[in-house]
C-alpha cells in the first residue's frame, strides 16, 4: 500500500511541477509574442490547466487520427496538434487573446523548449522517471517479463568511432559515462582490427552472423549474375544475410536485433534492414514505432533535441567557412541539416525507447546500432566540434540505460563497441579536380564506355528502414494501413525508398542490362573497377593487353597508394608507383607499396583477392602517415572502406571481469567468436537458470 501511495505522490508532484513549468512558459511567451495577450496571472494559470485537461482528453485521439502525417514529418505535425490544443484552450479560458494565426504554433514550440529545459534542470523525469514508468507499465501489460538472476547483455555499437578518437574524447570530456566506467574499473577498453573492406556491411556481417566472406566493399558488381549489390538497399542486405547465415549468429539464443543491418539470427528483429520486410517481432514491437510518436513526452524531447542538432549543423557549416577549415564539404544545405537531425536524434530516441522496453521485458541479449556519429563525421570531420557533440549525446544514452536497468527484471551488462573507424582527408576530387571514374575514362581513351553508380548516403536507409518496418503491420491495423497509403509513392516492392535510393535502383537496372562496359564505384577511399565484357575476373595480363597503360597510370597517380590485381603467372599483386608486393610470396620488390597501411595489410588484401566477386582492379587511395589523411573517392571528409589510418581500428569496451584473448583480434569474424564466448560464459557462470 505504501508503494502505491508513494507512486501516487510522485504523480501528483510531477503534475504540479509540469503545471508550474507550463504556466511560467506561457507567461514568458506572452511577453515575447505581440499577438498573445493575457489579462493576468490567474488567466495564465487557468490556460495551463486547460491545455493539460485538453491534452488528456483529446491528445490520444488526435494523434491516432493524424499518425501517418506525424511520422512522415518526423513528428513535426505533432506541433500543429499542440498548436490546435493551445488555440482551443485559449477560446475556452476567459482572459486569453491569441490574435495571429501562427501564434499557437509559436507558443507550442516555445512551450516545448521551456518544458524540455526546465524538466531537465529540475529532474522532473529523472530516476523515478515518469517516462520509464509509463513504458514499464505498457510492457508489463503486453509482455510477460522474464525474471532472472542471469545477467542480460546489451551490445551498443557506435558506428564509425575509432579507438584513438575515443581515447582523445574520453581525455577531453566528450564521453564522461564511458570514462567513469573505466575509472571505476567496471569496464576495460580494447582495440581490434576490422577487415578489408572497413565498412558497416562487412563488419556487421562478421560480428552478427560470424561470416563476412565475399563482401569486398560497400557496393560491388557480380559478373556471374549481372547484379549490383548495395549495402544501403534492404533487398540486397536481405540477400547478403541469406548467403552469410551460418548458425553462428550472435543473437540466436533469444536476442533482439535493433536498428542494425543484419539480424544476428535473432528471434526478435526491429528496424533491422535484412528482415525489415518480414520483421520477427511481437505485437508490442510492431506497435512500438507508433507508441513512440503517440507519447507527447517522447515527441517534445526528441523535437527539441532535433532542433538543437539542426542549429549545430548550420553553425558548424558557417564556422567552417568563416575559419576556412580544411578539408570541408560545401554541399551541407538545410535539407541535410534536417536529415541529420532525424538520424542523430529522432531515430536514436526511437531506438533507445524500444530497447528500454525490451529490457523491462527481460530480453537476454540485444545488439543496437547508434549511427549518428558516423553520419556527422562523414560530412563534418572525424573530431570536429559538432561531431564530438553527437558522441557526447550518444554517451549520455548509456546513463539512461543504466538507470533503466535498475528497474528491469534481470541485471544487465553493457558492451560498447564500434564496427570500424574513420580516416579524414580532402577527397580525391577536391585534391585533383577529377573523379576516379573520369580518370579511368582518360586512361582507357574511349576503348570502353565507363559508368558508375550513384553514391547513396547510408542515412537514407536508416530513415527508410523504420518506415518499411512500420508498414509491415497487420493489414487491418488502421495506423499501418494509413501509413502505407501515405508512403505509397515512395514504396517499391514493399520497401520504402526515401531520397536518392530510387536513382540507385535505376543504376542497378542499367548495369543489369550491361549498357556499361566498365563500372567504377567507390567505397570510401577504396575504388572498384569491373569490366563487364569479361565474364570472369580479368588478369593483369588481360588488362595490360586490352588497356595498355591503365594499371601503371592508376598506380602512378599521386592520389592512389596502390592497386590490387591478380596475375595469371605471379598471383595477387599490390602495385604502387615505385614497387610491387607479391601477396602469395609475402615479399615486395622496389619500394613497399603497403608500408604505411598496417602490419596486416597484405593479409587483408590476400583474403579479399580470394573473394568470388572481387573487382578486376581494386584501387586504394594514398595514406599520409604524417598528416594522417586519405583521399576518399566519394565526396566525404571522413571516410572508411579501404586501408589507411584509423578506419581499420575500432574498439570494444567490455566488463572488466570478462576474459579477452591474448592474441590480437583481427577481423569481425574473430570478434564474433570472442563475443559469443562472453555470452556463453555469462550463462555458464550464472547457472543458465531463468525463473519464470
Amino acid at each position: 500500500m505504501s508503494g502505491s501511495r508513494r507512486k501516487f505522490r510522485v504523480k501528483i508532484k510531477r503534475l504540479v511541477a509540469i503545471w508550474v513549468i507550463t504556466t511560467l512558459g506561457l507567461y514568458l511567451l506572452s511577453g515575447m509574442l505581440p499577438g498573445f495577450r493575457i489579462d493576468g496571472i490567474w488567466s495564465v494559470i487557468a490556460l495551463a490547466a486547460g491545455i493539460g485537461i485538453l491534452n488528456a482528453l483529446l491528445w490520444p485521439t488526435l494523434v491516432y487520427l493524424t499518425l501517418p502525417l506525424s511520422i512522415l514529418s518526423l513528428g513535426l505535425f505533432t506541433l500543429v496538434l499542440n498548436g490546435f490544443i493551445i488555440w482551443l484552450a485559449s477560446v475556452i479560458v476567459p482572459g486569453i487573446d491569441i490574435i495571429n494565426v501562427w501564434d499557437p504554433l509559436f507558443i507550442a514550440i516555445g512551450l516545448a523548449a521551456v518544458n524540455t529545459l526546465l524538466t531537465s534542470l529540475f529532474s522532473v523525469d529523472d530516476d523515478e522517471s515518469y517516462y520509464r514508468n509509463v513504458l514499464k507499465r505498457k510492457v508489463t501489460k503486453q509482455l510477460k517479463p522474464v525474471e532472472s538472476d542471469v545477467p542480460g547483455v546489451i551490445f551498443l555499437e557506435i558506428d564509425g568511432l575509432a579507438k584513438p578518437v575515443l581515447l582523445r574524447a574520453i581525455r577531453n570530456g566528450h564521453a564522461p559515462i564511458m570514462a567513469r566506467w573505466l575509472v571505476e574499473g567496471s569496464h576495460r577498453l580494447a582495440g581490434w582490427e576490422c577487415d578489408l573492406s572497413s565498412q558497416t556491411g562487412a563488419s556487421q556481417a562478421g560480428i552478427l552472423l560470424g561470416n563476412n566472406y565475399d563482401i569486398p566493399a560497400f557496393r560491388w558488381y557480380e559478373k556471374d549474375t549481372g547484379r549490383l549489390m548495395v549495402s544501403s538497399q534492404m533487398s540486397d542486405i536481405s540477400e547478403i544475410e541469406k548467403r552469410q547465415s551460418s548458425g553462428k549468429g550472435l543473437l540466436a539464443d533469444g536476442g533482439l536485433s535493433l536498428s542494425n543491418m543484419f539480424s544476428g539470427e535473432a528471434p526478435i528483429t526491429v528496424f533491422t534492414m535484412s528482415t525489415v520486410k518480414n520483421p520477427k517481432a511481437s505485437d508490442f514491437h510492431k506497435r512500438s514505432f507508433y507508441m513512440f510518436f503517440i507519447d507527447p513526452y517522447n515527441f517534445l524531447r526528441a523535437f527539441m533535441l532535433a532542433l538543437w542538432d539542426i542549429f549545430l549543423e548550420l553553425r558548424s557549416k558557417r564556422r567552417q567557412r568563416q575559419r576556412d577549415v580544411q578539408p570541408r564539404l560545401e554541399h551541407r544545405g538545410l535539407k541535410f541539416a534536417f536529415i541529420r537531425a532525424a538520424t542523430t536524434t529522432i531515430i536514436r530516441e526511437l531506438s533507445i525507447y524500444t530497447l528500454i522496453g525490451d529490457m523491462f521485458a527481460g530480453i537476454p541479449s540485444a545488439y543496437v546500432t547508434l549511427f549518428g556519429y558516423d553520419e556527422v563525421a562523414h560530412h563534418s570531420g572525424v573530431e570536429r566540434e559538432d561531431t564530438l557533440e553527437v558522441l557526447r549525446k550518444l554517451d549520455q544514452q548509456f546513463e539512461r540505460l543504466e538507470a533503466a536497468s535498475r528497474q528491469a527484471p534481470r541485471p544487465y551488462d553493457f558492451v560498447i563497441l564500434s564496427d570500424h573507424g574513420q580516416s579524414q582527408g580532402a577527397t580525391f576530387k577536391q585534391r585533383y579536380d577529377i573523379t576516379l571514374e573520369e580518370y579511368v575514362e582518360q586512361l582507357v581513351a574511349g576503348k570502353v564506355k565507363v559508368g558508375t553508380t550513384g553514391a547513396v548516403a547510408e542515412h537514407w536507409s536508416y530513415l527508410s528502414a523504420p518506415l518499411t518496418d512500420a508498414i509491415q503491420g497487420d493489414q487491418h491495423q488502421l495506423s499501418a494501413k494509413a501509413l502505407r497509403l501515405a508512403v505509397k509513392k515512395k514504396t517499391s516492392e514493399g520497401e520504402v525508398m526515401l531520397g536518392p535510393e530510387r536513382d540507385a535502383l535505376e543504376d542497378k537496372k542499367k548495369i543489369a542490362g550491361e549498357k556499361e562496359e566498365a563500372i567504377v564505384m567507390a567505397s570510401g577511399n577504396l575504388g572498384l573497377i569491373y569490366f563487364t565484357d569479361w565474364k570472369e575476373r580479368m588478369t593483369l595480363e588481360q588488362i595490360d593487353g586490352a588497356f595498355p597503360g591503365l594499371l601503371q597510370g592508376l598506380a602512378n597517380h599521386p592520389g592512389i597508394g596502390f592497386v590490387m590485381v591478380r596475375s595469371a603467372e605471379k598471383g595477387p599483386l599490390a602495385i604502387g608507383a615505385d614497387g610491387v608486393y607479391f601477396l602469395e610470396e609475402d615479399r615486395f620488390q622496389g619500394k613497399n607499396p603497403l608500408a604505411y597501411f598496417g602490419a596486416n595489410a597484405a593479409a587483408h588484401l590476400k583474403r579479399t583477392d580470394g573473394f568470388p566477386h572481387v573487382a578486376d582492379i581494386m584501387v586504394n587511395s594514398f595514406y599520409d602517415p604524417v598528416t594522417d589523411e586519405v583521399a576518399a573517392f566519394e565526396e566525404l571528409v571522413g571516410s572508411h572502406g579501404g586501408l589507411g589510418g584509423d578506419q581499420a581500428h575500432p574498439f570494444v569496451l567490455f566488463p572488466a571481469a570478462w576474459e579477452l584473448p591474448e592474441e590480437e583480434i583481427v577481423g569481425a569474424e574473430h570478434l564474433n567468436q570472442v563475443m559469443r564466448g562472453w555470452l556463453d560464459a555469462v550463462k555458464k557462470n550464472n547457472g543458465n537458470d531463468d525463473k519464470d
